[in-house]
């Protein structure tokens, strides 16, 4: 089903850039008090938690965040909804991918398909509190990797999740990212990817030697200029992809849509710089759980609203209005 969403963009802000730019250039926010937790993972390898909210109880159900491509538990986006829905006194995780937060200790990381260890993280908190929901909240690349862990089958646990602006056709998206301003946003993530990348391998070579030969393995990461450099060289190799055109089509989560059986919002907007218009999905390819809350502008993860001196982010305020039936 598509709904129109009630999000609309001041005069102000009706650019998509400024929509996308706006909060990680000019927003400082404090996070809440939240405690971290270095998670143990089956394959010896490790991932990062912050909690923040209420401290756990018997059947306290809880938010899960799944940030965006290199981003973290610190990007304003996840520091944000961590304080709004802790000033409601709702619990929340956030997950940060393996090497986001601090390296790990494997050459391998994350990606939009990757689903392992969210379902680890799922089941680890489902054992600890089986009477809890958990409702799991994605955005952008956080989001690709929950809609495809949905569409493998989800888990009791969850109830309902939340999707936001979500790179549903993988390619289409690398396409975007190569035009016009939209390359602003393509060299500041590879800048950071590549960085990300480097001071994992030096990582590596004290903490893991053996992974360390496996990162060595992709050559020197230099020259990299697009996404699909970066996913042939990098993504691919690592994850088992035959090569970037296998991974969008294998990792795209908007072809799976149908197969979620899990009631899931979609937030998206028509003008995010990241993607096009056409990528947005029509009814048929939805299936019958997926609701695609639609809006002309907004940008990507931007939704901003209010005035230059007292700017609102809109998700902050539609995600607890939405979860609000299953948080009680």
């Amino acid at each position: 089903m598509i709904r129109e969403s009630d999000f609309t963009a001041p005069a102000w802000a009706r650019s998509p850039h400024i929509q996308t730019l706006w909060g990680p250039l000019s927003r400082r926010i404090e996070p809440p008090e939240r405690r971290t937790e270095k998670l143990a993972l089956d394959d010896g390898d490790h991932l990062w938690l912050h909690h923040a909210g209420p401290e756990p109880g018997p059947g306290q159900n809880r938010v899960i965040l799944l940030h965006g491509l290199s981003g973290c538990a610190d990007s304003h986006y996840m520091v944000g909804l961590q304080r709004v829905l802790a000033q409601q006194g709702i619990a929340s995780t956030v997950m940060n991918a393996r090497g986001a937060f601090q390296p790990n200790h494997r050459a391998r990381s994350y990606h939009a398909g990757e689903t392992g260890d969210l379902d680890e993280l799922i089941r680890r908190l489902h054992e600890r509190d089986p009477a809890a929901s958990l409702l799991p909240v994605g955005v952008s690349l956080g989001g690709s990797r929950l809609l495809n862990w949905l569409a493998d089958g989800g888990h009791p646990a969850v109830p309902t999740a939340v999707a936001i602006s979500v790179p549903l056709n993988l390619y289409a998206g690398s396409l975007r990212l190569d035009q016009g301003l939209s390359r602003i946003y393509r060299n500041h993530l590879l800048k950071q990817l590549v960085a990300q990348q480097q001071a994992k391998r030096r990582h590596l070579r004290q903490a893991a030697p053996d992974e360390a030969q496996r990162h060595e393995a992709l050559g020197p990461l230099t020259g990299i200029r697009n996404f699909r450099d970066f996913d042939n060289r990098v993504v691919a190799p690592l994850h088992g992809f035959r090569d970037a055109l296998d991974y969008y089509e294998r990792a795209s989560a908007g072809p799976r849509l149908p197969a979620i059986t899990t009631p899931t919002r979609l937030i998206q907007a028509a003008d995010d710089p990241f993607m096009t218009a056409e990528c947005l999905p029509d009814n048929q390819q939805l299936g019958n759980k997926v609701t695609l809350e639609a809006s002309h502008r907004g940008g990507h993860v931007g939704f901003l609203q209010g005035s230059p001196l007292k700017p609102r982010f809109w998700l902050e305020q539609r995600i607890p209005q939405y979860l609000a039936d299953w948080i009680a």
